[in-house]
């Protein structure tokens, strides 16, 4: 007998419930479930990226001690870190909800998780609920990621989550840009210096490693694009540059047979023994030692 669409949401909110009590990297509803699983009621400190769409009814929760309403029609954003817990709900309920962590696609998202990990920590510049716009679109993305982890094997089915775990970051970094522009404040005009600074970074990293190139492309002065952007994510433009290249490194030495001498000539380094010295300095260990581990 094929199930009801109570007993499927039931499920969806049972597969939730011991995600979230796991700390998985991906807890997704899957789809839309009849109410928010115990840990969240009851209170957790999350753990990845939080978002909870509301289809029907409202519930007023606490986020980090301060106290607020989500209704229908309105997505609750719970930034990785912050405390949160339900006070209230209504009977009727209905939502799609998720938290991932950022780890896993990481070499996927690249620079642009920065983006993701500055908007959170811009609050409370930025409302934790409101009415985005995209309410359908972002539950549509939670529904097709799915609930439960697929198989290690199914590489399709893996690489498809990962990339829908993507186009989800990008979403949300878009949504987030939109709001927090909208005041052209003396901070707006900083956070949009640093993400496009960001989006450079992304497009050309694998050739250009000094800030004079970022720099003069954002027509500032090295020095000055450096401390803006220590100031607004708290690493300097060369950290920034460093990271992209450790983690496409890292992503390079997991899914590729390239040998160590051909990813250094990728990355323009001069010879591989002065990659190997650059990324034991960022990860500790050298890439032959980092591939072994696999």
């Amino acid at each position: 007998m094929e199930k009801t669409t109570d007993e499927k949401a039931s499920e969806r909110l049972a597969a939730l419930q011991h995600d979230i009590a796991c700390m998985a990297d991906v807890c997704s509803s899957g789809g839309v479930v009849n109410d928010l699983p115990g840990r969240m009621t009851e209170g957790f400190s999350n753990f990845g990226i939080g978002l909870i769409v509301c289809h029907e009814g409202e519930f007023e929760f606490t986020l980090s001690g301060r106290t607020h309403k989500a209704c229908r029609g309105e997505t609750v954003f719970i930034p990785e870190g912050a405390f949160f817990s339900v006070e209230r709900k209504s009977e009727t309920l209905r939502l799609s909800v998720i938290v991932y962590k950022t780890a896993p696609i990481r070499y996927l998202v690249g620079t642009m998780v920065q983006s993701v990990q500055l908007y959170a920590r811009l609050s409370p510049d930025l409302p934790c609920v409101w009415s985005t716009g995209c309410e359908d679109d972002i539950a549509g993305y939670i529904s097709l990621i799915g609930s439960g982890e697929p198989q290690a094997d199914d590489l399709f089915a893996v690489s498809e989550r990962k990339m829908l775990l993507l186009s989800l970051t990008y979403r949300l970094c878009m949504v987030f840009s939109r709001k927090y522009f909208a005041d052209g404040s003396h901070n707006a005009r900083r956070t949009e210096v640093f993400l496009k600074l960001i989006q450079l970074i992304g497009r050309h990293y694998m050739a250009e490693r000094g800030v004079a190139f970022y720099a003069e492309k954002l027509c500032l002065s090295p020095k000055y694009l450096s401390e803006l952007s220590k100031a607004v994510c708290g690493y300097t433009v060369q950290e920034l540059v460093f990271k992209a290249i450790t983690r496409k490194a890292m992503s390079l030495l997991d899914s590729t047979g390239k040998t160590v001498a051909e990813i250094a000539d990728d990355f323009h380094f001069p010879n591989p023994s002065s990659f190997g010295t650059f990324f034991r300095k960022q990860t500790g260990m050298s890439p032959q030692k980092y591939r072994e581990r696999m």
